[in-house]
């Protein structure tokens, strides 16, 4: 008995070894809160399916972590090109709701945008590895072409939401890398320029229906601004310690929308109130925390590059879907991370995780600039 004790112990020292167990248990902690607000928003289905995607994205940041990110970082570039393929496929055989943002696999629905997540900033950490640090104008330019791409691909399924948050993932590559801020303000500036242009010529109907309601939701109380409306009451009327788990009134009478994606931060601030609000935030920050950490004990710029901008861009997921069930954000159809039904979203985060963590186990020594 002692033998196989220690046999298992072993075995499961061996099968850890490359997990870091502050993001893994925060990370645990988000998803069971994740499974709790499902079961309360849409019932044990919902918890079933996305048990099994947290299962399948568990099980590939276990996989990935152990690879070295040597090898990861060799194979970037044929990982980017990989993921291009979906994204290209979904203007041909692509389904959705407002224009062709997913892939109906028969077994499952694959939103190929969500990959970019993972392969974008992998892309821009590989090229700038090779290149010196801070980066030259050259080369911000080819980091730009990097991003730009995917982004005006993902912005054509249309896919606003999901667009800016891929092409903030590969911007904050670029800004670890020593970009000067005056090349942000450019950027901010030409954002800005360029603002009539899509207002006139790219934007949806209902993507400026969102942004007329974020300015003034009580102008169409009962049509486009409802959304918001009653997102907004959710949060209010949870209070300090909420109504309790199941005792949303808002989400099981139906008047939050999206309730078990868009909006179920909404769900989870009326049933467990700002002290639960307060507890899912924390734990956001251990992880984003986490992530900024491993960065900065990294030996190389693609380890570096990669964990810090996994990390920033979380932080930016969760402070968009924040502000849009709040009012302080246009709604633009971006998940709470690791909180929403999803099951392209999770697996992606989850292998993103994995990245980090196998930045943390290897930690190579040599290899590009900085």
């Amino acid at each position: 008995m002692k033998v196989f004790l220690r046999w298992a112990v072993d075995m499961a020292v061996r099968f850890s070894s490359s997990l870091d167990w502050v993001l893994c248990l925060a990370l645990g902690a988000l998803m069971l809160i994740g499974l709790a607000v499902l079961k309360s928003a849409g019932g044990d289905g919902l918890v079933f399916a996305q048990g099994a995607r947290f299962a399948v994205g568990l099980a590939a940041m276990w996989a990935i972590s152990r690879v070295s990110i040597l090898r990861i970082r060799s194979a970037t570039p044929l990982i980017y090109a990989v993921s291009m393929i979906p994204l290209l496929a979904v203007f041909v055989l692509g389904t959705g709701k407002y224009g062709r943002q997913w892939l109906d696999l028969k077994l499952f629905y694959l939103q190929p945008a969500e990959l970019l997540k993972v392969s974008l900033p992998m892309m821009v950490a590989w090229y700038l590895h090779r290149m010196p640090l801070p980066p030259r104008f050259s080369t911000v330019l080819t980091s730009a072409v990097i991003i730009g791409v995917p982004t005006g691909l993902v912005m054509l399924q249309p896919d606003f939401g999901t667009g800016v948050l891929i092409a903030a993932s590969g911007a904050f590559v670029l800004l670890l890398a020593g970009l000067p801020w005056w090349w942000v303000g450019v950027a901010v500036g030409g954002v800005a320029a360029a603002a009539p242009v899509a207002w006139f010529w790219l934007l949806r109907p209902y993507q400026k229906d969102r942004i007329m309601m974020f300015m003034d939701p009580e102008s169409d109380a009962l049509g486009a601004g409802w959304n918001i409306i009653q997102s907004k009451i959710a949060i209010g009327s949870g209070g300090l310690d909420g109504k309790g788990w199941g005792q949303g009134s808002q989400s099981h009478l139906n008047f939050i929308p999206e309730q078990t994606t868009d909006f179920a931060f909404s769900v989870l601030s009326e049933e467990f109130g700002w002290m639960g609000v307060a507890l899912v935030l924390a734990l956001y920050l251990v992880v984003i925390g986490r992530c900024l950490w491993i960065a900065s004990q990294s030996r190389d710029s693609y380890s570096r590059l990669l964990a810090g901008a996994t990390g920033l861009a979380f932080f930016v997921y969760v402070l968009v879907n924040g502000g849009m069930i709040s009012g302080l954000l246009p709604v633009v159809g971006v998940p709470m991370p690791l909180i929403s039904y999803g099951g392209t979203s999770a697996v992606s985060l989850l292998a993103g995780f994995g990245l980090v963590m196998a930045v943390r186990r290897h930690n190579p020594v040599h290899g590009g600039y900085g």
